[in-house]
């Protein structure tokens, strides 16, 4: 995929997000896909996201509901779901059928037996049904508390809401109304007819990693398990992707000849590049949404430490004044504030019967974001050519651990964060 298809196609800036879904949509052809839940508030984008994704799948290999009960995954027992993308509209419309997502997801198949009316004696009988996956499944909503259950089990990738992307999208719908915008639509026509032929062209080949033993991810927590397997898949889907760009190798098991292509050092580059700021740190039970809130908050401390030359434990904000900077409802706002208090993450400073509440972020150290917890060591078989430096460290270093003398411009001397 050529960077700018989805833009010549309507879809301006979320650069990460586009390119992230459209890999997990290429890992339906995976034995074990990729799961996508698009989270934003009302109005961001996150439908346009997700149909401007699924827009380049054939539409033979996709499979679209508003809603889901809470039995109906169960019951499509006659449809063949195996390496296709089904994708939920509102998450809210899956809430009741979270359950069997949740197991088509993590076994690949769905199985349950029910009872109904034999049709030939009226007797009542068991009947079993079976859906087959694996499926690649993708969710928008846009609820800040979602079943951690799911969570855990998907990439949640959060639409940008700032100002510089609403400028983006104004610019985008003007141009839409002027002679080449009407023409870029023609245009659009080919370019979807022409992703979705190249995507017929992929097999579900089996993708190897030759250097997985050489990576290492954080071990911290037990959720660390679920998300190493996202990262694994993620560079299988890339690999996967470039497959007639890359030789296809043949082995011979137990007289049964297996056909597969391997991934390429790039790919892991790639994967923990996207990554970097989906997978968050081990440590961290912020939802996402509420996670670049605080880099938001902790963003604006920075700032006014620096300007102020002060500590940033010593400066105070308001929340009309984060809520202005990120342009974020009073609402939606109030529950992400609410939930970083709860954690300690921001301090209330004054705010009595009358007063202006004050707050200010709580003290220790800090780094922006989250970070993707994966480190690379060397590929097997030696380093490539001007990979190693002077000192002879592996081509792979830690990726994502934020530079300990500055973050945001500010020295670690200026300023005292929380983790």
């Amino acid at each position: 995929m050529k960077r700018g298809d989805h833009d010549r196609c309507g879809l301006v800036g979320e650069e990460h997000n586009k390119l992230l879904g459209y890999l997990a949509a290429v890992s339906r052809k995976l034995d074990e896909p990729l799961a996508v839940v698009v989270q934003s508030s009302s109005a961001a984008g996150k439908s346009s996201l997700m149909d401007a994704v699924l827009d380049f799948v054939p539409p033979e290999e996709r499979v679209s509901f508003s809603a889901m009960t809470g039995q109906s995954l169960f019951y499509m027992g006659g449809r063949d779901l195996r390496h296709k993308v089904l994708s939920v509209a509102e998450g809210e419309g899956a809430e009741r059928a979270s359950y069997a997502l949740k197991l088509l997801q993590s076994e690949g198949h769905l199985t349950i037996a029910s009872t109904g009316k034999d049709g030939v004696t009226g007797k009542l009988v068991a009947h079993e049904y079976t859906v087959t996956g694996p499926v690649a499944t993708f969710l928008t909503t846009t609820a800040i508390d979602l079943d951690e259950e799911l969570l855990n089990r998907c990439l949640v990738l959060t639409v940008d809401e700032g100002r510089e992307q609403t400028r983006r999208v104004h610019g985008s719908q003007r141009s839409g109304q002027t002679l080449a915008g009407h023409l870029a639509r023609r245009d659009r026509e080919r370019l979807v007819r022409l992703h979705r032929n190249a995507q017929r062209l992929l097999l579900p080949l089996l993708v190897v990693n030759p250097f997985a033993e050489s990576l290492s991810f954080s071990d911290g927590r037990t959720r660390a398990r679920r998300d190493h397997m996202k990262f694994l898949t993620l560079v299988r889907a890339i690999a996967l992707l470039h497959q007639h760009q890359r030789d296809v190798k043949l082995v011979e098991h137990e007289g049964e000849k297996v056909e597969y292509i391997e991934v390429a050092a790039s790919d892991i580059e790639l994967a923990t590049q996207l990554l970097a700021d989906v997978l968050v740190r081990p440590d961290d039970e912020l939802p996402p949404v509420t996670r670049n809130v605080l880099t938001g908050i902790e963003t604006f401390v920075a700032e006014g430490a620096t300007t102020a030359n002060i500590q940033a434990n010593e400066v105070r904000f308001t929340q009309r004044q984060i809520r202005e900077r990120l342009g974020l409802g009073h609402t939606r706002f109030k529950m992400h504030m609410r939930r970083l208090e709860e954690q300690e993450y921001v301090v209330v400073h004054r705010g009595g019967r009358g007063q202006v509440r004050l707050y200010g972020l709580a003290g220790g150290d800090w780094s922006p974001g989250g970070r993707l917890p994966v480190a690379h060591r060397s590929p097997p078989g030696g380093a490539r050519e001007g990979s190693r430096d002077s000192s002879g460290s592996p081509p792979f270093q830690e990726v994502g651990a934020p530079d300990r003398d500055c973050v945001n411009g500010v020295t670690e001397k200026n300023a005292s964060y929380r983790t």
